[in-house]
């Protein structure tokens, strides 16, 4: 099975004309920042910073920007500003170019 149809079949993405949403759960204040994987049907992401005066959501848009290789103007926190639970709309994103980029970072998934 191709470890884009699993990361799809986890991961909830909502597709419009002008980009994608997906939620993530976000653990602030963890040893390191990076994406750990799947729960539920959001996308874990661990962030070294606190959930302090934003810090904590200014950290999760530079990841996001690095990994998915997009701007980080383009990538806005939908909902959950002050929550772990929050929805992330990209502008002109494709959900294939998110289940693309996903791939590099959850390699568990394409065994």
């Amino acid at each position: 099975m191709d470890a884009s149809y699993k990361i799809n079949m986890a991961l909830h993405i909502k597709s419009s004309k002008n980009g994608i949403r997906f939620a993530v759960k976000v653990v602030p204040g963890s040893s390191r920042t990076a994406i750990k994987g799947l729960l539920d049907n959001a996308l874990k992401i661990n962030l070294a910073t606190p959930p302090e005066k934003g810090k904590a959501n200014k950290e999760l848009i530079k990841l996001l920007s690095q990994t998915l290789k997009t701007s980080k103007s383009a990538i806005q926190i939908a909902s959950g500003t002050h929550n772990t639970q929050k929805e992330i709309f990209v502008t002109d994103f494709t959900e294939s170019q998110l289940l693309h980029a996903l791939k590099i970072h959850l390699p568990k998934l394409q065994e």
